[in-house]
């Protein structure tokens, strides 16, 4: 009988004991498997990944932030909390068209003394009627884009600072959201727009920099959208809008194409100015083909200079705060002009436009910056018209 018990019996018994025990684990969620499971499953204390649908082939996309609530002073009152004359309010019909003007001397400086009689404009190279100028400051909706790849890990610390010294420089009024960009997975929205500097200081703190083939296309795409859209349908509303971009100017793996960016940037009256570290990029270039330096050098220019922006190239790091400085100036030393278009069909097509201004006597060549030219709406219902290439309307000038 001993013999059986510790035989096959025995066998059984322990195999139903074994069977018993993983039962219990497996019911009670201990198993090692479970456990390792449970543990990955642990909230990762850094930004979330908010982009991965280029693995399915679909365009990227911002998160849709839960809206931080500002206050915005009356249209009837300056940032001073004074009141304004409402005969001095420019009031805008809906078909006109509104330019941000910078005017500048040969040594970049801004002039702020010029009269409406000294501006012409041109739409297609045919003068536009001008109805009004105005140097009122407005408040100003901004973006800040940063790119958090590895390639400006050793910048980062300053950039930081200087993202800090622009936004310390907002004024009652000024809204700013904050996006951190690596590839076309990672696009994040760090802070949405508000007023509040505590918050996007905060925001900034939480920069860091990681590695990813770099998407800049993808961010300048859907920040501009962003700032175009905010505020959109307040008919009152008269603010600026602009994107700070700051990056190595090397785009490696963005969704969007390049004419597609600049197609959509027709769109949108946002003026973009550039903080580029070109300097570490390689120079050698080829007979058929621009070094990676040179092709992120005309990347940049061509942000700025479709949107009536500037670039920045800094050669030392003690430039920044001086840049931020500058930039800070140029938003806010602009004159804002209105104009009737005299062509008035909503077409869908583009127009370009020219900005020029009279020089004074014995003063400095003056120029005039603003965007390149604007896409006529569409009238419900109308088909819009396909896209023209780049710089096609100017060339029939």
């Amino acid at each position: 009988m001993n013999r059986l018990v510790t035989g096959n019996g025995g066998i059984t018994l322990r195999f139903v004991a074994l069977v018993f025990c993983t039962a219990v684990l497996v019911v009670s969620g201990l198993s090692p498997r479970t456990r390792a499971q449970n543990e990955s499953a642990s909230p990762d204390p850094r930004p979330r990944r908010v982009q991965q649908q280029q693995q399915q082939g679909r365009p990227p996309t911002l998160p849709t932030p839960t809206p931080t609530p500002n206050t915005v002073p009356s249209p009837s009152q300056g940032d001073n909390g004074q009141d304004v004359n409402e005969d001095e309010i420019l009031r805008i019909d809906a078909n006109n068209v509104i330019l941000n003007v910078r005017v500048i001397d040969r040594n970049n400086r801004p002039v702020n003394d010029i009269g409406k009689n000294e501006f012409h404009i041109f739409e297609n190279g045919i003068p536009q009627p001008i109805l009004s100028i105005s140097t009122e400051e407005v408040p100003i909706s901004y973006g800040l884009a940063v790119d958090s790849s590895g390639s400006l890990r050793s910048q980062m610390p300053q950039v930081i600072d200087a993202a800090k010294s622009i936004i310390t420089s907002n004024k009652p009024g000024d809204e700013t959201f904050l996006l951190r960009f690596i590839d076309n997975e990672k696009i994040e929205t760090l802070q949405d727009f508000t007023s509040k500097q505590d918050d996007l200081i905060d925001a900034v703190d939480r920069i860091y920099t990681e590695g990813g083939q770099t998407a800049i296309i993808d961010a300048v795409y859907l920040a501009s959208e962003h700032i175009a859209q905010y505020k959109k349908n307040n008919d009152s509303d008269r603010r600026r809008r602009a994107l700070i971009l700051v990056t190595d100017g090397e785009d490696r793996a963005s969704y969007y194409k390049k004419e597609q960016l600049f197609d959509r940037l027709k769109e949108e009256d946002v003026q973009i100015f550039v903080i580029g570290f070109v300097n570490e990029l390689d120079s050698d270039r080829s007979l058929i083909r621009k070094s990676r330096k040179d092709q992120a050098v005309a990347l940049l220019d061509r942000f700025a200079s479709e949107t009536g922006g500037r670039v920045f190239y800094p050669k030392s790091l003690s430039e920044l705060p001086g840049i931020a400085r500058e930039i800070t100036r140029d938003m806010r030393t602009q004159y804002q002009i209105a104009y009737d278009p005299t062509n008035k069909r909503n077409d869908g097509t583009y127009r370009a436009i020219r900005v020029t201004v009279d020089d004074a006597a014995g003063k400095d060549k003056r120029i005039a910056l603003t965007r390149t030219g604007r896409t006529a709406p569409v009238d419900a219902g109308s088909p819009k018209p396909p896209a023209q290439k780049s710089g096609s309307a100017s060339k029939k000038n």
